[in-house]
C-alpha cells in the first residue's frame, strides 16, 4: 500500500517533535531577510568582498524564509513560533530561563539534596570563573576543568567558550538531579518508577542544548563558515522529512531492494494475502536433506538477514548447504484489518506444510526472529497439541521472548493510557509503521533521533549510505487488532507463559509441551529483547536447549558474519545450569561470530546430504512454476 506523502502525517509524533526545529531555523535568519543589491551592482561600484558576504547571507536568509513559508502555506501550519520568536541573540538567555524555571519546580524537599544542588552549582561556577592560566595545564590549559563529561559535548568548543561550557554543564547537572529525584521518590510502584525514569530521560535528551542552533557552538561556527548555506541545506532536509513524516538516517537513494540489498538469488514459490514464500537457489552441489524455513519479524523487512553479500545470513546459510526458505510478510493495509495473532500462527504452519510437501521431507528446521520467534514458540505449542510436533526438526530463536516480565523499555508503552494513545493512532484497521519507527528510535533517542537532528538539520550534512539504517527506516505497517492484542496479552498481561491462558486455532497454548531441539540466541546489549528476558525461553520449553549469548545487541548480535571477525559469543556446556546468572558465571568466551556454532549444531541433528536437483532448484523444471524472482513484491510494498 502506498502511503500518502502529501500530508505531513497529521498528528504524527515525529512531525510534532521536530516542527520546532524548523521554526528555530527559520527565525535564525529573520533579521537578515531584507532586500539587497544584486551581484552586478556590487561589482560595478567596486564593493568590497565583505559586502558580497553580506549579500550571500541575505540570499540564504531569503531562501530559508521562502522554503519555510511555502511549506507552512501548503500544509496549513502557523508560521509564528512563541518561544522561538524574537531576537536570536537572546536565545541563550531564554534557554537559561527555561532551565531555571525547570529547576525551581523540582521538589527538592530534602535539605541535603538542596545543599548538594547548590554546592555543585557553586563548583561549576568556580570552574568557569577561574582564569584560564590557573587550570593547571602546561602553559595554561585551553579550557576549564569541568566536572561532567558527555560525548554530545566532546568538541573542544563546548569547553573553550565559557558561555557554552556553562550551558552544557548546567544542562548535565540539571539532568542528573532530575534523574536522581525520580530514583528517590517514595511510595511509587516500581513499574511506574521505571516508566517515569524513561520519560524523564527522553525529555532531557530532547532539551539538550546541542539540539538547538542558538545554543550549539559547532552549529553557529558552521553557519558562519558557510554564510548560512548549512542552515538552508538543513532546512531542505528537515522539510523533506516533515513531508514524509519520518526522520531520515541514511541516503534514501543509496539502496534499492533487489539491486544492492536483498540480492541473494531465489524465487517466490508460494504466496497468500499475508506472506510470500521465497526459496533461494542452491550454491553447492549437495545440500542437507532437511530444509530451513526462516520467519523474520513483520514489524520490519526480512532483508535484515540479506543486507548484502558480505553480511547476508541467508547467503551464508545457502553456502553451508542448506535449502533456505524465507517468509516475506506483507505490510498491512486496510484489507488486513481483521488479522490477529492466530493468522500469523496459521501462516507459519502453512509455510512449514508447504515446504514439507514441496520437498517431500518429513520435517524442517525453523528460525524465528524477534516477534516472529515469539510467534514460533506459540506455533510449536499448537503443533504439539495437534500431534504434529514431528514436522519440525529444530527451532532456532533470534532475540525472541515468551516471558515478558522483564521485557525492557518497551514495557513503558503498555499501561492503559499508552494503549489508549496507541489505539488513537490506528486508521483503516492498521498502524502506520512510522509511529513504530518513532517508538523504537525513542529507545535510543540520542543515537537515533537527536544525533541526526544535529547532523541533518542543524549542520546541513549530506546523508551517508548505511544499509542497516536504510533498513531501519524502511518501515512496515501493522494490523491494528494484532498489534493491540499483542501488547495487551503478552507485554501487559504476560499470558503466553501461563498454560492454557491463550488459545490459537482452537488449541490451548502450553509452552511446556514444546520438546523440539532448540537453539536460543540472545544479545548481550539488546535493549529490545533483554538477555535476561530471552533466557526465560529455557525455563518453559521441555526439549534439549542450547543457549548462546552473542556480543552486541538486537541487530548486530544477530547479523555478525564470520568473515567480519567482530564481537564474540559465550557458551556454557554445563547442562545443569538453572539460571542466567549461573550461565554467565561459567560461560566461556569465544571470539567472532556464533554462526559456525549454529551450523555445527544443525548438522549434529541430521547431516544427511542429497544432490541439489529437482525442486531443490526453484523454477528449474517445466513443472516447477514460480511466481516471480526474489525478493518479491511484498518486501517492496509500502
Amino acid at each position: 500500500m502506498a502511503q500518502d506523502s502529501s500530508d505531513p502525517a497529521e498528528g504524527n509524533m515525529f512531525s510534532a517533535m521536530l516542527e520546532a526545529q524548523a521554526r528555530w531555523t527559520q527565525m535564525m535568519f529573520a533579521p537578515l531577510a531584507t532586500p539587497t543589491r544584486n551581484d552586478a551592482d556590487s561589482e560595478a561600484d567596486g564593493a568590497p568582498p565583505a559586502l558580497a558576504d553580506l549579500q550571500k547571507w541575505a540570499e540564504n536568509a531569503t531562501r530559508l524564509q521562502t522554503m519555510w513559508l511555502e511549506f507552512c502555506q501548503t500544509h496549513a501550519i502557523e508560521t509564528t513560533g512563541e518561544m522561538m520568536a524574537g531576537d536570536p541573540a537572546q536565545w541563550p538567555a531564554k534557554w537559561f530561563a527555561m532551565f531555571e524555571s525547570w529547576a525551581e519546580q523540582l521538589p527538592f524537599a530534602d535539605p541535603a539534596e538542596q545543599q548538594r544542588w547548590w554546592a555543585e552549582s557553586a563548583q561549576l561556577w568556580q570552574a568557569l570563573m577561574l582564569p584560564q592560566g590557573d587550570q593547571g595545564g602546561e602553559g595554561g590549559a585551553a579550557s576549564p576543568n569541568l566536572p561532567r563529561e558527555d560525548r554530545r559535548f566532546a568538541d573542544p568548543r563546548w569547553r573553550e567558550q565559557p558561555v557554552y561550557a556553562l550551558i552544557h554543564q548546567t544542562y548535565l547537572l540539571l539532568s542528573e538531579r532530575v534523574e536522581a529525584m525520580v530514583e528517590q521518590m517514595d511510595n511509587i510502584d516500581p513499574a511506574k518508577r521505571e516508566q517515569l525514569k524513561f520519560a524523564t530521560q527522553a525529555m532531557a535528551e530532547a532539551l539538550s542544548p546541542a539540539n538547538f542552533p542558538a545554543t550549539n557552538p559547532i552549529v553557529l561556527d558552521r553557519i558562519m563558515e558557510t554564510r548560512g548555506e548549512s542552515l538552508v541545506k538543513g532546512m531542505q532536509n528537515l522539510l523533506q522529512d516533515l513531508q514524509k513524516g519520518q526522520l531520515t538516517h541514511s541516503d534514501p537513494e543509496a539502496f534499492v531492494v533487489g539491486e544492492n540489498i536483498a540480492t541473494t538469488p531465489g524465487k517466490v514459490i508460494y504466496e497468500t494475502p499475508l506472506f510470500q514464500l521465497i526459496q533461494y537457489d542452491p550454491s553447492t552441489e549437495k545440500v542437507l536433506s532437511v530444509p530451513l524455513v526462516i520467519f523474520p519479524p513483520w514489524i520490519n523487512r526480512f532483508y535484515i538477514l540479506d543486507l548484502n553479500e558480505k553480511k547476508s545470513f541467508v547467503k551464508w546459510a545457502v553456502d553451508q548447504g542448506l535449502t533456505v526458505f524465507m517468509v516475506s510478510w506483507k505490510s498491512a493495509d486496510a484489507s488486513m484489518k481483521d488479522v490477529v495473532w492466530d493468522d500469523y500462527i496459521a501462516a507459519q504452519i502453512e509455510a512449514i506444510d508447504h515446504v514439507h510437501k514441496r520437498l517431500r521431507q518429513p520435517a524442517v528446521h525453523t528460525i524465528g526472529y524477534c516477534v516472529a520467534g515469539t510467534t514460533l514458540a506459540a506455533t510449536l505449542a499448537v503443533m504439539a497439541a495437534k500431534g504434529e510436533a514431528d514436522k519440525v526438526a529444530s527451532a532456532t530463536f533470534f532475540t525472541a521472548q515468551v516471558d515478558f516480565e522483564d521485557a525492557g523499555d518497551l514495557l513503558h508503552f503498555i499501561d492503559e493510557q499508552q494503549l489508549t494513545t496507541i489505539k488513537g493512532l490506528e486508521r483503516d484497521g492498521y498502524v502506520d509503521g512510522r509511529y513504530m519507527a518513532v517508538t523504537f528510535n525513542l529507545l535510543r533517542g540520542n543515537d537515533l533521533i537527536w544525533n541526526y537532528v544535529v547532523r541533518n538539520y542543524l549542520l546541513g550534512e549530506d546523508h551517508t549510505a548505511f544499509d542497516l539504517l536504510h533498513w531501519n527506516g524502511d518501515v512496515t505497517n501493522l494490523p491494528a487488532r494484532w498489534h493491540r492484542n499483542y501488547l495487551q496479552d503478552l507485554y501487559r498481561d504476560n499470558l503466553l507463559v501461563q498454560p492454557g491462558k491463550l488459545e490459537a486455532l482452537g488449541e490451548a497454548i502450553d509452552l511446556t509441551k514444546v520438546a523440539v531441539p532448540t537453539y536460543i540466541q540472545a544479545g548481550k546489549d539488546d535493549h529490545i529483547a533483554p538477555v535476561t528476558s530471552v533466557w526465560k525461553l529455557t525455563e518453559h520449553f521441555a526439549g534439549p536447549i542450547r543457549f548462546v549469548l552473542a556480543g552486541s545487541g538486537h541487530i548486530a548480535g544477530v547479523v555478525n558474519p564470520p568473515a567480519a571477525g567482530k564481537y564474540q559469543y559465550w557458551l556454557n556446556e554445563d547442562e545443569s545450569v538453572g539460571s542466567f546468572e549461573e550461565f554467565r558465571k561459567g560461560a566461556i568466551e569465544h571470539p567472532g561470530s556464533w554462526w559456525p556454532d549454529w551450523i555445527e549444531w544443525i548438522r549434529g541433528h541430521d547431516d544427511k546430504e542429497i544432490l541439489a536437483r529437482g525442486k531443490r532448484k526453484p523454477g528449474s523444471g517445466k513443472t516447477d512454476t514460480v511466481i516471480e524472482p526474489a525478493p518479491g513484491r511484498y518486501v517492496k510494498t509500502r
